[in-house]
């Protein structure tokens, strides 16, 4: 059973981690250079029934805790003027809840955990089509060609795989500037103090400027946009994002005047909830690739479960993987939906005239109530 997976991020590599510790092999073909090609990201909050439910699968619980940052569960929200809406600390040292992990940790972890041969880096596929004796033909963009028996799509929101399964179309549902503030400890201690160790959200009306403290000691600076048609460029510089803050206090706005780098726009998309296919021979798909949900905290999360529960299903049906395929896809479909209907929920929330205050509610824990009378 040649086992190809199209992507070498969380979901790809758990994949083939917790396959590997079944002694099934895969290749991961992942079109970066080299693990260190690109900056991987901020920081992931991994959830016990999801997220680090896969890596004890993956046998890589242990080292999740030696890398992850309790401390990172911390996150305040404060309103435009600068006044503390809502203040959640963690209990010290806790991993009973959501600790947060770099990505880049992570993915090292992941990727330290494998044969050095699995990822296959620099090799991007652009098509994939039926063989005759069944399987599938792959094509890279460099022209070579390779055959597998199964295809796994985890390649992300422009996913080449999908296609194969459905034409489902994808709808902006917001807009991201993402900048970067290095060594804030040292160069910019004021701004280390508004954040503190984990999270800060500034929430104005339908938008909201954010920071994350990363495991280096840098911060990872978001402005987070209702999706419009306004070009892309208008928010590549500084004083175009200043001005979206007008009136905002000055000790938040300093979040994006002392940012490092040239603030970098990107569409934020989703697939449609309920989105699902009739399943088809040996291919499926994972993570963002089979449902692309808004970024507030389950993507990561879902890939990695995908990751855990497709290779569960091929272990337990090694010589029909079809069945794996089809019994991973409905139990995946049943599970994603609730988690879809929530996150466009929160998404709509979080850029909405009312967020402050709903937020607050949100994350206001709500009274016990009284047990009933015997």
């Amino acid at each position: 059973m040649h086992i190809a997976i199209a992507g070498g991020g969380v979901g790809g590599l758990t994949l083939a981690r917790i396959l590997h510790r079944h002694g099934i092999n895969a290749v991961v073909y992942e079109r970066e250079a080299s693990r260190a090609a690109r900056w991987q990201g901020g920081m992931l909050d991994l959830h016990p029934e999801s997220g680090q439910r896969a890596l004890a699968e993956a046998g890589l619980a242990d080292g999740f805790r030696s890398e992850a940052r309790p401390e990172g569960e911390e996150h305040r929200i404060l309103d435009p003027a600068g006044r503390t809406l809502v203040h959640h600390v963690p209990a010290p040292g806790s991993f009973s809840g959501r600790p947060e992990i770099d990505r880049r940790a992570l993915r090292d972890l992941l990727l330290d955990s494998l044969p050095g041969d699995t990822v296959a880096w620099g090799q991007r596929i652009i098509a994939a089509a039926p063989r005759p004796g069944g399987g599938w033909e792959l094509t890279f963009d460099d022209g070579h060609r390779t055959g597998c028996d199964i295809l796994v799509g985890a390649d992300g929101a422009r996913s080449v795989v999908r296609p194969l399964l459905t034409d489902v179309a994808l709808s902006p549902v917001s807009t991201i500037v993402e900048l970067g503030i290095g060594d804030v400890d040292q160069r910019h201690p004021d701004l280390a103090d508004l954040v503190g160790p984990g999270n800060l959200w500034c929430v104005g009306v339908n938008q909201i400027l954010s920071a994350q403290r990363l495991g280096d000691g840098s911060l990872r600076v978001g402005i987070s946009l209702r999706a419009t048609d306004r070009p892309l460029d208008r928010y590549r510089d500084k004083p175009s994002l200043l001005a979206l803050f007008d009136g905002w206090d000055p000790r938040l706005t300093a979040l994006i005047e002392a940012a490092d780098n040239t603030p970098t726009p990107r569409r934020i998309e989703t697939m449609p909830t309920g989105t699902r296919w009739s399943g088809r021979p040996g291919v499926t798909l994972i993570g963002d690739a089979a449902h692309l949900l808004p970024p507030v905290g389950e993507g990561a999360n879902q890939a990695m479960l995908d990751a855990a529960e497709l290779a569960g299903e091929l272990a337990t049906h090694p010589t029909d993987p079809d069945a794996a395929i089809h019994a991973y896809e409905e139990a995946m479909f049943t599970r994603i939906r609730p988690v879809a209907e929530m996150s466009a929920r929160i998404q709509a929330m979080m850029l909405s005239p009312t967020a402050a205050q709903d937020l607050v509610r949100f994350f206001t824990p709500r009274p016990k109530q009284p047990a009933p009378a015997a």
